[in-house]
């Protein structure tokens, strides 16, 4: 499955990039994010808990930075398991300067298997674009804030 939009945030594009890349930011930003622990400058481990239609699953994983390219944008994958099944996926994250603002346009792909695959299987998708517009609304919301004060 794969997932494409944009969303113009009123602030530099400097500033866009050090959120993507702030710990806290990141866990505030994404639905149902319990914890998320910094290891290094490409890697985080996080425990999310995700419903997707009638079934509810807690996944714990790594989430890794690739393709860096400062403050132009860069690849976040996921990995996360969970007693009903696994999930995968990433996001190709592209920032532009435009007038008012940075473009920030993403491109995510995921992948849902075992159990929670074939309980949830026609939720999986409609789940993953709300989840996806949720976290950019979000982060959004925060780094304009921020960019006001």
């Amino acid at each position: 499955m794969n997932l494409t939009d944009t969303v113009i945030i009123p602030v530099p594009r400097i500033k866009v990039w050090e959120a993507l890349n702030e710990t806290e930011i990141l866990r505030q930003c994404i639905p149902g994010c319990e914890e998320i622990r910094k290891n290094s400058d490409t890697e985080m481990e996080a425990k999310v808990t995700v419903k997707m239609g009638p079934v509810k699953a807690t996944f714990t994983g790594k989430v890794t930075f690739s393709d860096m390219d400062p403050p132009n944008g860069y690849r976040i994958s996921g990995d996360g398991k969970s007693i009903m099944g696994g999930a995968k996926g990433g996001a190709d994250v592209k920032l532009e300067e435009v007038d008012g603002g940075t473009r920030l346009t993403y491109n995510v792909d995921a992948l849902v298997t075992g159990k929670i695959a074939s309980l949830a299987q026609r939720f999986i998708e409609p789940t993953a674009r709300q989840l996806s517009g949720q976290f950019f609304e979000k982060f959004a919301e925060i780094v304009t804030n921020e960019g006001s004060t």
